[in-house]
C-alpha cells in the first residue's frame, strides 16, 4: 500500500505546486479573478506564500521518493491540509470583505480536507503494512 501513499503525495504535490507557482507569480489575476476577492494593495506576503506552498510540493515529492523508509513524515502533510481547510473555512465564515465572494475559500477547504483524507487513507494501510521506524 506503499504505492498508494506515494501516488497521493505526488499528485497531492503536482497541484499544490500549482497553486504556489500561481500564488508567486500572478497574485493579483489569481486572487481577484479565480478568487473572486476584492483587490489588495499590497501582493508580496501572497508572493511569499506561494513560494512556501511550492517548497511544501517540493518536500511531498522528496517524501515520495523514500515513502518506503519515512512515511510517517506525511503527517505533517495532513496537518499542512487539515489547517488550510479550518483556515478557509473561518475565513468563509466570518472574516471577508464586503464584496468579497466566500466560493473559492469553500472549494480551497474542500480539496484541502480531500487532500488530508486521501494522505490519511494512504497512512492508514501504510501503517498497517509497515511500522514506523
Amino acid at each position: 500500500m506503499v504505492k498508494l501513499l506515494r501516488r497521493f503525495l505526488y499528485w497531492e504535490a503536482a497541484l499544490w505546486g500549482l497553486f504556489g507557482v500561481l500564488l508567486a507569480l500572478v497574485p493579483s489575476w489569481f486572487l481577484q479573478t479565480v478568487m473572486d476577492q476584492l483587490p489588495i494593495p499590497e501582493h508580496a506576503w501572497v508572493r511569499i506564500l506561494g513560494v512556501h506552498v511550492v517548497g511544501i510540493a517540493l518536500l511531498m515529492v522528496v517524501v515520495g521518493h523514500r515513502v518506503e523508509t519515512i512515511w510517517w513524515f506525511s503527517w505533517a502533510f495532513v496537518l499542512v491540509f487539515a489547517g488550510t481547510a479550518g483556515v478557509a473555512v473561518l475565513n468563509a465564515m466570518f472574516s471577508l470583505r464586503a464584496g468579497s465572494s466566500a466560493a473559492a475559500w469553500w472549494v480551497l477547504a474542500g480539496v484541502a480536507v480531500a487532500f488530508a483524507a486521501c494522505l490519511l487513507v494512504g497512512l492508514a494501510r501504510t501503517g498497517l503494512e509497515r511500522p514506523a521506524e
